[in-house]
């Protein structure tokens, strides 16, 4: 009879099965520093932080989208551009006088590196068992003045900022969404030829007349000659006057210009 053919193995009930010992993680409360097991105790410990922090950054996201704002016009040299939340310390470095302008490597590169740098060398720098930030000054240290830079910046960088000019420079206006008045402009007449050799018009309002920058759309306007008149000598609103530099009879042509455009009823 070949080998494994026929033959039937059965147990011997006087043999007693080995005893399984239960899968406890092992009691390292005898041992200095007092440490526990990565699994399941740290581990799960951090999961359960992780998955707080991820909820609270979810619920955030939800009740504060980001907000959409128009395309990116590559001719609109007054946009200014404001990085997210969380790099803003960054941006207000760069504003302070010796990390910006010819100083821009230092506050873009030097201060930065030398900031990461030493929170990378901290581990090697305190290798000390102690987990009471009283028994590790140093890393505790360089920990509290990071964070403590990172909150003064943001902060900063936030109360200096001119929302008001943020929020109407990326506002989605008619134009994006080609709603436009139907309005044939007469690039041939005087008042279109004043107002686009004006860099303080055509660089606000657009070569069509359809704003952006914030600045409203002159095409469908509902102002008179006068008031016109008096918009561009006086200023009204984000708009400051004495930005016209031509003669008083080419401010009188272009008012009367801007005033004309307006749809058939």
């Amino acid at each position: 009879m070949q080998r494994g053919k026929g033959m039937k193995f059965v147990g011997d009930s006087r043999i007693k099965a080995s005893h399984r010992m239960p899968n406890k993680p092992k009691d390292y409360s005898e041992y200095p520093g007092k440490t526990e097991a990565f699994w399941p105790d740290f581990l799960l410990k951090e999961w359960m932080v992780g998955a707080v922090f991820l909820i609270g950054y979810l619920l955030l996201t939800v009740a504060h989208p980001s907000p959409l704002e128009g395309p990116a016009d590559p001719t609109n040299a007054s946009y200014i551009p404001l990085p997210d939340w969380y790099f803003l310390f960054m941006y207000q470095l760069l504003k302070y006088t010796y990390a910006s302008g010819p100083y821009n490597v230092i506050g873009a590169i030097i201060i930065p590196g030398l900031a990461f740098g030493a929170l990378a060398l901290v581990p090697f720098l305190d290798t000390t068992p102690e987990r009471r930030p009283s028994k590790r000054p140093l890393p505790t240290a360089f920990m509290l003045l990071a964070v403590a830079s990172m909150i003064y910046l943001t902060w900063e960088s936030v109360a200096n900022h001119d929302w008001e000019a943020a929020k109407a420079q990326g506002v989605i206006t008619d134009k994006h969404l080609g709603l436009l008045p139907d309005i044939e402009i007469d690039e041939s007449s005087p008042g279109y030829e004043i107002y686009v050799s004006q860099a303080s018009c055509i660089g606000c309002h657009g070569d069509d007349l359809a704003g952006g920058t914030g600045a409203p759309m002159l095409l469908g306007n509902e102002l008179t000659a006068e008031e016109v008149h008096d918009v561009i000598a006086n200023g009204r609103g984000g708009m400051p006057g004495g930005l016209f530099d031509g003669t008083e009879e080419e401010l009188q042509v272009l008012a009367e210009f801007i005033a004309s455009l307006k749809e058939e009823k």
